[in-house]
């Protein structure tokens, strides 16, 4: 895995209000990048840009593999995900949205056990898997949330605000979840209002600071 991501004088607005004004920044591949800031500074936004679900007004957004330049296509697309706070769960069992991506991706049936039994037994949802999804508490929806984005193997995986409004615990689990696939290479660039949490968790601080992207220091 060696996928990188340059953004370049990125703007956006919305409803007429400028929300980013000239951000940039390289992000290298491994480690976490987390983002912090108030509500509504524009973390989410910048988010789903870098995850090529928005597109800003202005500027540029860049993925290589070693020195290449990828096109934007669905093979880039299948490289990188975002995972947004209990968005898209589906009226079925844990077992079949964690498996979902894999499914799309036409994997095999052994596969599918395979993988996503381990996504089930590394988010701690493994005496679950059966269970109605919607019926889950907030925190393990969230786990289930990561669990079905890591198991279709990103390079790059986005986190919006991974553990906003669940207790301690499932926020104590979900920070392990993060700093063990920190381990595995893959990169991470994560939203929070929490800045305890981000200095935890960062290899690099950022914030939104005047609409602008700026490096923390640790």
């Amino acid at each position: 895995m060696n996928l990188r991501l340059r953004i370049s004088q990125i703007r956006k607005s919305h409803n007429g209000d400028r929300v980013l004004d000239d951000c940039s920044f390289f992000f290298e591949q491994g480690g976490v990048y987390v983002l912090t800031g108030p509500n509504g500074s524009g973390k989410s936004t910048l988010l789903r840009i870098c995850a090529l679900l928005e597109r800003p007004d202005s500027g540029e957004i860049a993925y290589f593999l070693g020195q290449e330049r990828l096109e934007d296509n669905i093979f880039l697309r299948r490289r990188v995900t975002l995972v947004l706070p209990q968005v898209g769960i589906f009226n079925t069992s844990v077992f079949n949205n964690i498996s979902y991506g894999l499914r799309v991706r036409g994997a095999g049936r052994s596969e599918i056990e395979q993988k996503t039994a381990e996504m089930l037994a590394f988010s701690g949802l493994t005496q679950k898997r059966g269970q109605n999804a919607p019926s889950l508490s907030s925190g393990e929806k969230q786990r289930m949330g990561i669990a079905r984005g890591l198991v279709i193997e990103p390079e790059m995986l986005f986190l919006d605000e991974p553990t906003a409004s669940i207790d301690e615990t499932n926020t104590r689990l979900i920070e392990e979840m993060i700093l063990e696939k920190k381990k595995q290479g893959i990169t991470m660039i994560i939203t929070t209002h929490d800045r305890a949490q981000a200095e935890r968790l960062a290899d690099k601080l950022l914030m939104i600071r005047d609409k602008k992207l700026v490096s923390v220091p640790a």
